[in-house]
């Protein structure tokens, strides 16, 4: 049977959250004028939608609303404390009412009690299935297998086409005079035929596939973020809740929330909106002082109760945090005795262990029991949330400051901005949130020291790492005077400079948790699907930074490790192009000009290598190779012959004299020239 009230569910569950969130404005001091207007159009709204579905009770208390705000709207006065309290309990009633149209698969909350806290189960709750979802991603995926294949075909129509061309020019007749039997025409014909046919195909083909491709993505990450809520949803509960437990105790509080655009699992948040209303319990109940007691204080008389969301690499932290007096370690001592704790061995216990015990549960410091605190399962249930989560709890306190309490999950699956780069024929992705800005770094620009490259930033040392390097990638070869793309990371432990091979742009991506196996680098977090549908690195900034402080940290040589090599030719442009190819890879160069002047220098210095010309005044390069073999000190360094003589008698007496390389200039390749030296020298 068909639910008739799967939709105003959903529209009465955003209409009751947007009323809630107006009347805390009011209550806060926000210009009432334009809020009652839009609370009216809300409630009325309600009440056409609940009469369709035959819902009387929420109609009428709709109607009640309304009673409330028009005499204000008209008379344009301030809404008293007692009537946002009214207004409020209307609320309550309507969502009690509104939880008894679920299906019937848990228990209602009762609506009897207007005062209390709202209900903690999220009005997402009725959001689209999320088996069809899935069903709907795979569908999806399979389209964009497909498309693989298709794209395969493409290659090979180039191909056919290609090899058409070539048979046309084959057929060809090879002087004009040479008109060609029938036959010859008629396949010639043929070919060109076939050669514009495959063209069409190819042109039409591509324009096709494309055009899905684009369709496909755009379906997949609609689809995608259908499982994903953003982490705003829960603000309106939260700051319910501790407006509520502040008027109960008769403490004045003030709510703030941070991240509330980071999206996740809607069951993820679902289960953390009710771990965290429990922690804003405790922060109001415990934590925050009266306004008499903060006022002796010399702090505000209101309270602060701050909640953020983040991601930080493979997890998401929700933290909630107080101004209030912090932990009171002696009434913990005593609830601890109560227990059945030795006094003794409480007395020396750190605070470290206390607050592991307070977070196992069980543990209450209030005098008596109330609505809202007393028997100690707050903490219990915030840690039990976050163990089925598959994460953990931290507490932290300050005596007199406040108490802080994050709960870290793994994130299976959310939504984030992300700016993707290239970096050694890969892209990948790092969140926006961490990125502070890109740079056009020249070489010269970058400090090489004892603990690693950095770079100047706004007047800090910023370390300067190649994120090729962070992924286990070889770096790509640059020439010292080239400028390399690079962007600056900051996040809460410090800050990095990463040194990539092109930005590609900004893009919205669905990052997913790495499978358990998964055999990757520490600074992958996660990852996310191309348009094709293969599966792309979204980096975790926390690890990039902590991977190059690493780096940094890590024991290192003194700077003459960098192993020197003496370039010997008497032309000065091919002098200073081999020693900038060859300071940008790292080593170290000395410069000769003539073989004399490199015997010389070679007989004062130990080098790793020599890089040879032939001809040159003097003893040219071949003698010189022939000398430095029969100098005992000399003869185990090798040897490369760069030169603009390759005939074969040249490179047989190269070999004969013991070079073992012979490069010729006019086919010189510095990355076959790097990878030579790599290899003799390593």
């Amino acid at each position: 049977m068909a639910d008739p009230y799967r939709y105003f569910r959903v529209e009465a569950g955003e209409i009751l959250e947007q009323l809630q969130k107006g009347l805390l404005e009011i209550e806060k001091g926000a210009s009432t004028a334009e809020l009652v207007t839009s609370l009216l159009r809300l409630a009325h709204t309600l009440k056409g939608a609940a009469r369709v579905v035959k819902q009387v009770g929420i109609a009428e208390h709709s109607h009640a609303l309304e009673d409330i705000f028009v005499p204000v709207r008209d008379t344009d006065s301030v809404v008293d404390a007692s009537a946002i309290a009214q207004a409020l309990a209307h609320v309550d009633a309507m969502r009690a009412q509104l939880q008894l149209l679920s299906p019937p698969v848990a228990s209602v909350a009762k609506a009897s009690d207007a005062s209390a806290s709202p209900p903690e189960e999220p009005f997402w709750a009725a959001k689209p299935n999320v088996q069809d979802l899935d069903v709907l991603m795979d569908g999806i995926g399979e389209l964009n297998s497909q498309l693989g294949s298709i794209r395969r075909v493409r290659h090979s129509l180039e191909r056919a086409r290609s090899a058409s061309e070539l048979l046309a020019e084959q057929l060809a007749p090879r002087r004009s005079g040479q008109a060609g039997e029938g036959g010859t025409a008629k396949l010639r014909a043929l070919a060109e035929e076939l050669q514009a046919s495959l063209g069409v195909a190819q042109s039409e083909l591509l324009a096709s596939v494309d055009l899905s491709a684009r369709e496909l993505s755009q379906i997949r990450d609609a689809a995608e973020r259908l499982r994903l809520a953003p982490a705003e949803l829960m603000w309106g509960s939260l700051e319910r809740t501790a407006r509520d437990v502040g008027v109960s105790l008769g403490k004045r509080v003030e709510f703030t929330a941070h991240g509330g655009d980071v999206r996740l699992d809607g069951e993820v948040l679902g289960q953390i909106q009710r771990a965290l209303i429990q922690a804003v319990r405790n922060a109001v109940a415990h934590g925050i002082e009266s306004p008499a007691e903060r006022t002796a204080a010399g702090k505000p008389a209101f309270g602060q109760v701050r909640i953020s969301v983040q991601r930080r690499d493979k997890d998401l932290v929700f933290s909630c945090q107080d101004d209030g007096r912090g932990l009171d370690l002696g009434a913990i001592r005593r609830a601890v005795e109560r227990q059945g704790t030795a006094r003794d061995e409480v007395a020396v216990m750190a605070t470290a262990e206390l607050v592991e015990l307070l977070l196992r549960g069980g543990i209450s410091t209030a005098q008596t029991v109330t609505g809202v605190s007393g028997r100690g399962i707050g903490l219990d249930l915030v840690r039990e949330t976050a163990s089925k989560l598959g994460g953990s709890v931290a507490l932290d306190s300050s005596p007199g400051h406040g108490t802080s309490i994050a709960i870290s999950v793994p994130a299976s699956m959310s939504a984030l901005s992300a700016l993707l780069v290239e970096v050694a024929d890969q892209v990948v992705a790092l969140p926006l949130s961490a990125v502070r800005g890109s740079l056009r770094q020249n070489a010269a620009e970058i400090a090489r020291t004892v603990d690693g490259e950095t770079v100047v930033v706004e007047g800090q040392v910023v370390p300067y790492v190649a994120l090729a390097r962070l992924l286990g990638q070889r770096r790509s070869e640059r020439v010292a005077s080239a400028c390399r793309s690079a962007v600056l990371l900051s996040v809460e432990i410090g800050s990095v400079v990463l040194e990539v091979d092109r930005l590609l742009g900004v893009e919205d991506i669905v990052a997913r948790a790495l499978p358990e196996l998964a055999s990757l680098p520490s600074v992958v977090s996660g990852a996310s699907l191309d348009a094709d549908g293969n599966p792309r690195m979204v980096l975790g900034p926390e690890g990039l930074v902590q991977a190059a402080r690493k780096i940094a940290a890590s024991p290192r040589g003194a700077p003459a490790c960098r192993a020197p090599i003496l370039v010997i030719d008497d032309s000065l442009t091919t002098r200073m192009l081999e020693q900038s190819i060859l300071e940008s890879a790292g080593y170290e160069v000395d410069l000769a000009t003539s073989g004399e002047d490199g015997l010389e220098k070679a007989r004062r210095r130990k080098y790793s290598l020599f890089l040879v010309d032939v001809e040159m005044p003097g003893i040219d390069g071949f003698t010189f190779i022939e000398q430095t073999r029969k100098d005992p000190a000399l003869k185990d360094i090798p040897a490369i012959l760069v030169t603009s003589r390759a005939s074969a008698q040249d490179r047989e007496r190269g070999l004969a004299v013991g070079a073992v390389a012979h490069i010729e200039k006019r086919e010189f390749n510095q990355s076959d020239l790097l990878q030579r030296i790599r290899g003799l020298v390593n």
